[in-house]
């Protein structure tokens, strides 16, 4: 069987590496938005499929038997493409991580439904933001935190111009509780705002954040498409593989 993996996350990857070992060939397919991606093992594509027909196309065309939605929990676009793309005729499962909401003190966070609603609710919060949000999603902060002295954390160097007063660092996960702790206190930041990612690469934060005492706005996750078979970790999306062999 031949099974397209839709990645760019750490699950995509361990996955990739697992289906690898245990003889299944896998196509990891990477949206290319990021720089200098961590590649997976596997035969590796890069860039979209232009739309669901575009990926109904491609997989048709590489006799692909079955489709692995391994996306960040916010690539709702690609999510929704599979799930159309998929829709009786191939078999699809998706591979998303367990969020943040059910951590010890997460029903204290100020939870929103859009980034232009944290933007609002940071606003509102404190003078010193800490945003890691993500380089696509620093658009909505411009105008409500113009004159904020915003910390903004990006993989890659923002494509829009920005306040003169805001300070853009780069930096990859997994991140320590150290150095969250450090990063908060020389910023003196007094809110952090995040979007309910989950996993442990960049949960340090929300230790830091608590240690702290900085108030947390977070951005929920965007609903799953209907239908569609969801796992939470890797050793059961490998024995859905399987389970079609």
């Amino acid at each position: 069987m031949t099974v397209l993996l839709l990645g760019g996350t750490g699950e995509a990857r361990d996955f990739a590496a697992a289906l690898v070992a245990d003889g299944v060939a896998v196509v990891s397919s990477l949206a290319g938005r990021v720089n200098r991606p961590r590649l997976p093992v596997g035969e590796v594509r890069s860039g979209g499929f232009g739309g669901a027909d575009g990926l109904r196309k491609w997989a048709r065309e590489n006799h692909v038997t079955a489709v692995v939605d391994a996306t960040h929990p916010f690539a709702a676009t690609i999510s929704a493409n599979a799930a159309e793309a998929c829709s009786g005729t191939l078999p699809l499962l998706r591979l998303q991580r367990p969020g943040w909401s059910s951590r010890p003190g997460a029903s204290a966070w100020h939870w929103v439904d859009d980034h232009a609603e944290a933007a609002a609710v940071t606003a509102g919060l404190g003078a010193r933001p800490f945003l890691t949000i993500g380089r696509q999603s620093l658009g909505h902060f411009v105008t409500p935190l113009a004159e904020a002295g915003v910390l903004a954390r990006v993989v890659d160097p923002p494509e829009i111009a920005l306040p003169l007063v805001w300070r853009v660092v780069l930096g990859r996960g997994p991140y320590t509780l150290e150095g969250e702790q450090t990063a908060m206190r020389e910023h003196r930041a007094d809110v952090l705002v995040t979007k309910d990612s989950g996993g442990a690469h960049t949960e340090a934060k929300l230790d830091a954040a608590e240690i702290l005492g900085v108030p947390v706005v977070v951005v929920s996750r965007p609903a799953p498409p209907a239908g569609v078979e969801t796992v939470d970790d890797v050793d059961a999306a490998v024995n859905w593989v399987r389970g079609r062999r």
